[in-house]
């Protein structure tokens, strides 16, 4: 499973939700918006952090750690 963050430099949720991703022993890969602008034209980013499994957006904006354990828990 290929998992990714995408967010801005100066998003106040990334850092919550790599804390929850390691937490629950997900590998994970940071790529911020400003450095990455393909990926947001690709996937119509417009709101951080997204993220990514596998190429595929599966949350836009910050979930909570009830929904991240369920969708991982199914992946």
């Amino acid at each position: 499973m290929n998992v990714k963050i995408i967010a801005t430099k100066e998003c106040s949720h990334s850092l919550g939700l790599q804390h929850e991703l390691r937490d629950m022993g997900i590998s994970f890969e940071v790529l911020l918006v400003e450095e990455h602008p393909d990926l947001v034209a690709t996937h119509g980013i417009r709101h951080s952090p997204n993220i990514l499994v596998n190429d595929e957006v599966v949350f836009r904006g910050q979930p909570s750690p009830h929904e991240l354990r369920q969708f991982f828990s199914q992946a």
